[in-house]
């Protein structure tokens, strides 16, 4: 199991993303890096904002891990919301691209290339799903 929101776990999310033939027929045109800025919830685990990273390219992810706010700051699109909401997310409760369309997910870049991907985007979730995860407010 990877703890959400930890390194291990973006590693082991870009692990299930290469394994995935769905994700690379999906986003085979698909180039850009994408971060991930999960807001700090003390209450449930998360002491502080948590940065996770995804280098996506061509249907594959050649990095994925957790990074400082600075490198996520460079990134070409930033997603960000609460820790319930990405752990909704993770949980395929909540999907993104409403949530995002519903300002739930806080987007910066642009808006119109990741609503081409939306497939992409829902293998995304699905292989979220595969990633075996706990989650600190759940032990």
């Amino acid at each position: 199991m990877f703890e959400f929101p930890g390194d291990d776990w973006f590693h082991g999310l870009a692990r299930e993303i290469n394994a995935s033939e769905a994700y690379r027929e999906a986003a085979a045109d698909w180039e850009g890096d994408i971060a991930f800025m999960i807001e700090a919830d003390p209450e449930r685990g998360v002491p502080a904002d948590v940065w996770g990273y995804l280098d996506l390219w061509h249907g594959s992810c050649r990095d994925g891990r957790a990074i400082s706010a600075d490198e996520g700051a460079e990134a070409a699109f930033v997603i960000s919301a609460t820790y319930r909401r990405w752990k909704d997310v993770v949980r395929g409760d909540l999907d993104p691209v409403r949530a995002m369309m519903q300002g739930k997910l806080r987007v910066r870049g642009d808006l119109p290339t990741i609503l081409r991907y939306v497939q992409a985007a829902h293998e995304l979730v699905v292989i979220c799903g595969a990633v075996p995860t706990s989650f600190p407010d759940d032990l």
